[in-house]
């Protein structure tokens, strides 16, 4: 449960951010992933006041060819990605955009006729796929498109027409399987062998599709994996290394990134599922952004950081690689990856949003680089490749929000029907109070990240090498301002000082 700030030291609480909200009694909350029936009418709300920058993200929305009623579904039986013919799973995931896009342009606008496209193409995908084939990169496939698909679903949920009992079925029988056999046996190969970001894809599917359809074992399995998992996915493993000790200079406070030794792009889709995970969870009652002292919390601001151009630590890192009983390897990642500091990627609201407005915390690099992605896009705004279509977007709508009130005592949050877990972000651990002054950012103490010129990223294994074992794959400050979007801010040093944790080796 939530607890409020010094409440574990008993000392008296002096303010308390927003906490998750309850899980109905019966199930779980629906309209409950990544947006609640709150959020879809403050998006709603804000944009018929013509609010900024709510105005400016609902018009990167309409402007996308997805989120045009006149989308017509081609569905597939069978989709495959990495091997197959025809590997044909670019068709899905631009299906998916248009009915997620749709879906939410209906909450907006109330017009139905954006509803009752999405119905249409969630209807004729259900009534058509069957499996989801190809290599390893099946399991890549079932992760994204699963969660993304059970979020498009929950948009129109109750809107006429929708066969939802058919549409549960076919999440369940030809998604959650493969996502939960890669966390069970990661395509028999050393648990180490794929990066966090397989695992990220998966978790993020049985999540979703587990408050979906109502199945709580699910659910639980799955921040089960996020707090304890054997593979590179699991928060303690994607996080290795937290500077929250004397002896690392401006990276006191944050915490290392273990993929930014691999590669941006990589880096930035980690830190988006780590979030979406996040999000759907809280929605659910459930504080996974506040878990072990605000970690994830550290490694975003890492990342933010290291993206804008500025220098991080980063501590070597080897890990097994092979499959079992067969082929056996390893590779040692000794340095962050170089970066391009023009890469962007839809997935910055929604954090900075939840650690400085709903949290009331200090994120100085969350906040430049959200405002520097600002107004977000969705999918079809970033290339025509799967990456651009990694994550749903449009934050700068979504996830736009005012600081949450204060309250005074003890816990203001109650534990949802399948109970939250993990630490709020206190006063002590995680910055600021959401009572307290946003910081000058005139006066800050904390070096500015400048971008400086694209460097080569760290070599990768080479896609296919060893068959299906692919090792590759796809304080608030002052104020958020906006123009156009929302405009670059000066930042803080978000400092948290605690001891210093290193990662168990994995096995």
């Amino acid at each position: 449960m939530l607890k409020a700030a010094g409440v574990a030291a008993g000392a008296t609480a002096i303010g308390v951010a927003a906490a998750p909200p309850a899980t109905a009694a019966a199930g779980y909350a629906h309209p409950g992933l990544l947006h609640t029936g709150a959020d879809l009418a403050r998006m709603a709300a804000k944009v018929k006041a013509g609010a900024a920058p709510y105005t400016a993200g609902y018009a990167k929305l309409t402007a996308n060819r997805h989120a045009q009623s006149g989308w017509i579904a081609n569905p597939q039986a069978i989709v495959y990605r990495g091997s197959g013919a025809p590997q044909n799973y670019r068709t899905l995931y631009n299906d998916i955009h248009a009915a997620y896009q749709n879906g939410l342009r209906f909450h907006v606008s109330g017009e139905s006729a954006y509803a009752d496209t999405a119905v249409a193409i969630l209807n004729a995908w259900s009534a058509t796929l069957t499996s989801v084939q190809g290599s390893a990169d099946r399991f890549l496939a079932a992760g994204l498109y699963g969660y993304q698909f059970a979020n498009a679903a929950e948009l129109v949920r109750d809107h006429a027409g929708f066969e939802l009992e058919r549409f549960q079925k076919m999440l369940t029988t030809v998604f959650t399987p493969i996502s939960e056999s890669f966390l069970t046996n990661h395509n028999n190969a050393v648990v180490t062998n794929y990066w966090p970001n397989w695992d990220l894809t998966a978790m993020a599917c049985v999540l979703a599709i587990g408050i979906f359809c109502d199945d709580r074992a699910q659910v639980e399995r799955a921040v089960e994996y996020f707090k304890n998992g054997a593979g590179l996915g699991a928060i303690k493993n994607a996080i290795p290394v937290v500077h929250d000790g004397e002896g690392n200079g401006n990276d006191n406070g944050l915490a290392e990134w273990l993929e930014a030794g691999r590669d941006q792009g990589h880096a930035l889709l980690g830190v988006g599922l780590m979030g979406t995970f996040c999000e759907m969870a809280w929605n659910q009652g459930i504080d996974l952004y506040g878990y072990d002292d605000n970690r994830f919390l550290k490694g975003a601001q890492y990342v933010a950081k290291w993206s804008l151009g500025g220098d991080v630590t980063y501590t070597a890192n080897t890990r097994r690689k092979g499959a079992i009983g067969g082929w056996s390897g390893k590779e040692t990642a000794v340095a962050a990856a170089g970066v391009d500091p023009t890469m962007t990627r839809p997935i910055w609201a929604m954090i900075a949003n939840h650690y400085t407005k709903r949290r009331g915390l200090s994120a100085p690099y969350l906040t430049r680089i959200a405002a520097k992605a600002a107004p977000e896009g969705g999918g079809g705004d970033y290339g025509p490749n799967s990456g651009g279509f990694d994550q749903l977007g449009f934050g700068t709508l979504a996830f736009t929000r005012d600081a949450a009130k204060t309250t005074s005592g003890g816990s203001n949050g109650s534990s949802g029907s399948s109970g939250s877990s993990g630490s709020s972000g206190s006063t002590n651990s995680g910055g600021s109070a959401a009572s307290a002054a946003p910081s000058d950012p005139s006066s800050s103490t904390a070096s500015s990240a400048s971008p400086s010129p694209t460097t080569p990223a760290n070599a990768a294994s080479p896609a296919g090498k060893h068959g299906d074992l692919a090792s590759t794959g796809s304080t608030d400050l002052v104020a958020w301002t906006a123009t156009t979007g929302l405009t670059a801010l000066a930042g803080g040093l978000l400092l948290l000082r605690r001891r210093g944790r290193t990662r168990a080796a994995a096995e």
